[in-house]
């Protein structure tokens, strides 16, 4: 069976270390790193070693409580550990040398921060005397990840290593979650000094706010009851707390309707009768048109981006808010809350369902009206797609036949673009953490190396990576490690020989003009480069799928190979589009224009 999601400990646990005698055991920092992260729990680690992480490898070597996963690109390793904490909840952890190692983490990094992923990073720094002289292959580090990371430490001596870990990992599992790195130079590394444990953590400027103010969630339950047209807008931050189950009994005491983002998906079942869907740029026209047209939005973990609102001064333009977050930076940051509430979005989720019931006990709560209009729009635009024109799959179809045949347990890794879109729209999903892509940062080759952390962290649960033909080739070379490794995962490449998403803004804005969009993957004869000889040279089975009556089987064929990867290399239309679709800064108002002035809309919504 699937592995539960595993709590990640707030906090170092109380382990004795050994000693010798009543003296403190010595190590050298680079023992102390290792130790650290055993005592901590950890069982994964994705690297590359190199000069000033060298030190850190020796002793890692003996590890019988840490495996190390040799990736072949940092970015790889930063997206592993991104793919292996959104699929188990916990921490994910990797490590590189300095310079260009730890820049080559620099993208992960960002992905991790705008879509708070539990993440240590461990970096290799030059010698303490070395700092600031331009010495072979130093960067400052902590200070270009500064405004993409939690915190980043800077260790010079052997004795700070321990705490410093110890903080990292506290720091990026609490509160809300994201990347934390420590950068230690190669002396602390070699040096000796005490360890003992666990290790004092004195972070007086940290103290993340989990529990709600009681006053707050009043006034939020009564605004539910007096409202007419409530919706839930839900976003990451319930699945990152874990609130999945809670979500439910709320929406299941309400009957509000809920919507979630492109990174809540799975949060809420998408078989539940109250999920209207994803709202956005590419959302349902039900779930849009819920949040512009309500009186009263409750945002649970979610923060109002962009690709939501639209046009931020016309959205939802007649509804009172109520904002949950646990990072009080996002409380009105784009839209001014009417009820602020800064709590863990468990705890809020669950004082919030108390107090509605106390709030309605006399039964005021009536949305009947307000559901009848919704499932109209549901009846009238139900999610579908156009067929293709030009005798080549339709991509639509060939992800919604991987998510029937592999089932609501499997897990699906999507890169970045229209692949990304149809994958969000056309899987049903039906429990958290079964959903993963780059949501904030758009981060196109996260999807192949974050299926292989993924998979490392759920081996019994099957793995797709459902990539773009431009996304695979920025990290394909992870198929490599995976299988060295011994990391079935499988890829479905939605092959449209360009870059999709970009290609269909130029189509819709930019008069047709396919500016340096064309890749030339696969539709004539020749293709560059050939994706199954690819997948065959780094070992992995590579399918190669043209024609509608082979999608199944080649679904079924991956999902039987579990000795190796798998490569499908699904050669589909160039001219599939995306919809619906909101273009960007106009106010999602232009569904409900589309909706009534264009028959195209009927067609394609």
């Amino acid at each position: 069976m699937p592995r539960d999601p595993q709590p990640t400990p707030p906090t170092p646990t109380p382990t004795p270390s050994p000693s010798l005698g009543s003296q403190p055991e010595q190590l050298t920092g680079a023992e102390a790193v290792v130790r650290t992260l055993e005592l901590l729990g950890v069982d994964d680690i994705f690297g590359l070693p190199g000069g000033t992480i060298l030190p850190v490898y020796d002793p890692l070597m003996d590890s019988t409580k840490l495996r190390h996963i040799l990736v072949r690109h940092e970015q790889g390793a930063g997206h592993a550990a991104q793919g292996y904490a959104s699929a188990s909840g916990r921490v994910g952890v990797c490590i590189a040398t300095s310079g260009p190692g730890a820049t080559n983490l620099v993208t992960a990094i960002a992905d991790a921060h705008m879509d708070s992923v539990p993440m240590l990073a461990i970096t290799g720094q030059v010698f303490s005397t070395l700092m600031g002289t331009d010495a072979f292959q130093e960067a400052d580090i902590v200070g270009i990840t500064m405004p993409i990371t939690k915190h980043s430490f800077l260790v010079r001596r052997a004795a700070d290593i321990p705490s410093a870990i110890a903080s990292a990992y506290h720091i990026a599992s609490t509160g809300r979650p994201g990347p934390v790195l420590v950068d230690i130079t190669k002396d602390a590394q070699q040096e000796l000094a005490p360890f003992s444990w666990p290790p004092k953590i004195d972070l007086p400027g940290y103290r993340p706010v989990t529990k709600a103010h009681g006053k707050q969630i009043q006034a939020a339950a009564q605004m539910l009851v007096d409202a007419k047209k409530p919706v839930f807008y839900v976003g990451g931050g319930v699945v990152r707390a874990r609130a999945a189950e809670e979500l439910r009994a709320l929406a299941d005491a309400t009957g509000a309707p809920i919507v979630t983002t492109l990174m809540a998906r799975g949060a809420f079942p998408d078989s539940h009768e109250q999920n209207l869907g994803m709202p956005g740029m590419h959302g349902t026209v039900p779930a849009v048109l819920a949040l512009q047209d309500s009186d009263l939005i409750v945002s649970l973990g979610a923060r109002f981006d962009d690709r939501v609102t639209g046009k931020t001064s016309e959205f939802a333009p007649n509804a009172k808010i109520v904002h949950v977050d646990v990072d009080p930076a996002e409380i009105s940051k784009i839209r001014m809350a009417d009820v602020p509430i800064v709590g863990d979005a468990k705890d809020v989720i669950v004082d919030l369902t108390s107090a509605f019931a106390q709030a309605n006990r006399a039964g005021d709560a009536d949305y009947a009206e307000w559901w009848r209009y919704l499932d109209g729009l549901r009846e009238q635009f139900p999610l579908g797609y156009a067929p293709t024109t030009d005798g080549l799959l339709s991509p639509q179809q060939i992800i919604k036949r991987i998510g029937e045949l592999t089932g609501p347990e499997g897990v699906y890794v999507a890169g970045v673009g229209q692949h990304q879109m149809w994958a969000a729209q056309f899987i049903a999903y039906e429990r958290p953490n079964a959903w993963l892509n780059s949501g904030g940062a758009g981060t196109m080759g996260y999807s192949v190396p974050a299926a292989m952390g993924a998979k490392v962290a759920e081996p019994d649960r099957p793995v797709w990576s459902i990539d773009g033909d431009g996304c695979f080739q920025m990290t394909n070379q992870e198929l490599a490690t995976c299988t060295i490794n011994k990391i079935p995962i499988k890829v479905a490449i939605i092959n449209n020989s360009s870059l999709g998403m970009v290609k269909q803004w130029q189509t819709l804005f930019y008069d047709g003009r396919y500016s340096n969009t064309e890749l030339d993957t696969g539709h004539d004869s020749v293709h560059v480069p050939d994706f199954v000889k690819l997948a065959d040279a780094y070992g992995c089975l590579g399918i190669r799928v043209t024609k509608e009556e082979e999608i199944d089987d080649a679904i079924k064929l991956a999902l039987e190979t579990n000795d190796r990867p798998v490569v499908i290399d699904f050669v589909v239309s160039k001219d599939a589009m995306v919809w619906p679709m909101v273009p960007q800064g106009v106010s999602n108002s232009y569904v409900q224009y589309a909706r009534d002035h264009s028959p195209a809309f009927d067609e394609e919504a």
